[in-house]
């Protein structure tokens, strides 16, 4: 559980996501990916200036969303999230600016491992936060999924 307050209540949160689900449902995604930091902080209570490096939510139809991002800023999300600390995963920081591996090799191992490797993933594609080089790793990663953009489905 987070060690600071969260801004708002579990209840609180829970509308804002059953909203989200409500909008991912109506347009068949299965996984969302959120990137931008605004919309992490909205969905979770992620507080972090952290949005340089490749991080982001998961948010599933039936659990609880996971904090996603490079085990440094993992601390953070923990203090900061509302989720309890096992909804915190991280990527080490040997992925960071490397021309040998990526991040998003790592998100998409995750995301296969959960069962999502041929679902359809909704990514905000008109994000500041989001490279090419993540949509063509996710992209090359998951070979059977459908990547949709869901640009402002959580911001609308």
């Amino acid at each position: 559980m987070p060690t600071t307050t969260p801004l708002f209540s579990a209840h609180e949160y829970q509308r804002r996501l059953a909203a989200v689900r409500a909008s991912m449902a109506r347009l068949e995604i299965d996984l969302l990916f959120v990137e931008d930091p605004s919309n992490m902080a909205w969905l979770t209570g992620y507080d972090g200036w952290s949005f340089y490096v490749h991080q982001g939510v998961l948010v599933l139809h039936d659990e609880d969303p996971i904090w996603w991002g490079r085990s440094q800023d993992a601390n953070g999300a923990v203090r900061t999230v509302y989720m309890d600390d096992s909804r915190v995963a991280w990527y080490p920081d040997h992925y960071v600016q490397s021309t040998l591996c990526h991040p998003m090799e790592l998100l998409a191992a995750m995301i296969r491992d959960r069962g999502y490797g041929h679902k359809r993933i909704g990514l905000e594609l008109e994000n500041y936060y989001f490279s090419a080089k993540a949509f063509l790793v996710l992209q090359h990663e998951l070979p059977d999924a459908s990547l949709v953009d869901a640009t402002a489905l959580v911001n609308w």
